[in-house]
């Protein structure tokens, strides 16, 4: 009663649409009480890929959408993505260089909100797990939040993945008023070019973990606003920095670089399901830091609305004066999202123990402490087993993790 086949555009977007519609992408109240009772969620989190639901998987030359029917009226009750790519997984313990493994990443599984418990995402994963590996991925990872115990448990008992890394996800809401940024601080937009180019020297494939191999077309794309420098405004390094014709050795000895993407035009997110008064209290605040922004109070946009976030990827500092500098790339982050009527918040998912963890401004209430990213080995034959390493089983080498915002 359950057919699983690829996603046909003309025939399913109407469907498809409509079904994910109905389907929450994640709780944004899953705190727990003393007595480790699970409280009652109040608010949900939807998405909207408005119109192209191939948007998060569309950059990668291998990817699908799979889609499923059930029943004789073939109605259209899950859907997941898949896309291949060729990653960095730090240094193996073999000692091998370079490392860099054809891994497959799992995303955008929904299943009806009427049609769960029949083995639905169950057929998904392992149909899209034989595409991915028929096209030589060896791995296969998926991430979710750890208060979603559905996804886990299908995962990890029943489709034997194991938990592999843990970062942190850490979100700061737009406010209405600009943040100051200090005249201490210079800070450089790098072209396309120069910020491949400085990319390649402070991210080599043993020190960061999937560093995608096409980073030179992601820093390059049409959301990637800008890669952005900052330096002590007493440096002289800015006029040789902003060219290819540069070494590390310019650069000064503090110094930070993020990297801005604006999801917005790609997909929508939308909080619902909150009290009334907590919504009357938010929309006192917007309009407080409208009127008066010299108030400087910490409103937040309209989240209970469709809403967009500005991704920071790429984050990476240096020196003694680093955490500072970051600091006022992140508040440069904020301040141009504060232009975009359609950003509420400016996120950036980074390695657990990540230095620049420390640095980046969020609200821990937006955040999420955990994001538990699941992997699983898909066949064997490749790279690891030539050089007799297993990545999976490997301890982690590198406390930094590259997310590709393309795929948020």
């Amino acid at each position: 009663m359950i057919r699983v086949r690829e996603f046909d555009v003309e025939k399913d977007l109407k469907a498809v649409e409509e079904m994910e519609s109905r389907c929450e992408v994640g709780p944004t109240d899953a705190g727990a009480g003393s007595n480790k009772k699970k409280k009652k969620r109040s608010m949900s989190l939807y998405v909207d890929l408005l119109g192209d639901p191939l948007c998060r998987v569309r950059h990668a030359p291998d990817h699908v959408m799979l889609v499923a029917e059930y029943g004789e009226k073939k109605e259209m009750v899950g859907v997941i993505r898949a896309c291949i790519k060729m990653v960095t997984r730090g240094r193996t313990s073999s000692g091998f260089l370079p490392a860099y493994v054809r891994i497959a990443y799992i995303l955008g599984l929904r299943v009806s909100p009427f049609h769960r418990r029949l083995g639905i995402g169950t057929k998904l994963v392992e149909r899209v797990e034989l595409w991915c590996a028929a096209r030589g991925a060896e791995y296969a990872y998926m991430a979710t939040d750890p208060a979603n115990s559905a996804s886990l448990n299908l995962f990890t008992r029943r489709l034997s993945y194991s938990r592999f890394r843990s970062p942190v996800l850490l979100a700061h809401p737009v406010h209405s008023h600009l943040l100051p940024l200090s005249p201490s601080v210079a800070v450089l937009r790098l072209p396309p070019s120069a910020a491949i180019a400085l990319y390649s020297r402070l991210l080599p494939p043993s020190a960061v973990e999937f560093l995608p191999s096409d980073l030179p077309t992601l820093l390059s794309h049409d959301l990637t606003l800008s890669t952005f420098l900052a330096i002590p405004s007493s440096s002289s390094a800015s006029s040789v920095i902003t060219t290819n014709a540069f070494s590390l050795s310019d650069l000064p000895s503090s110094f930070a670089i993020m990297s801005l993407w604006d999801s917005t035009r790609v997909l929508r997110l939308r909080v619902a399901g909150a009290p009334p008064a907590a919504r009357a209290a938010l929309a006192l605040l917007r309009t407080v830091d409208a009127r008066a922004p010299w108030m400087r109070v910490p409103s937040i946009r309209d989240i209970f609305r469709p809403f967009g976030v500005y991704i920071m990827y790429g984050l990476h500092m240096a020196g003694p004066e680093g955490p500072r500098l970051m600091r006022s790339l992140c508040r440069l982050a904020h301040n141009a999202a504060v232009a975009d009527e359609n950003c509420a918040a400016v996120v950036a998912e980074l390695g657990r123990g990540d230095p620049v963890r420390a640095a980046v401004p969020h609200w821990k209430r937006f955040s999420c402490e955990e994001d538990v990213w699941c992997m699983k080995r898909l066949r064997g034959g490749g790279d690891d087993a030539i050089h007799g390493d297993d990545w999976l089983a490997s301890p982690p080498t590198t406390d930094v993790i590259f997310v590709d915002p393309r795929e948020f």
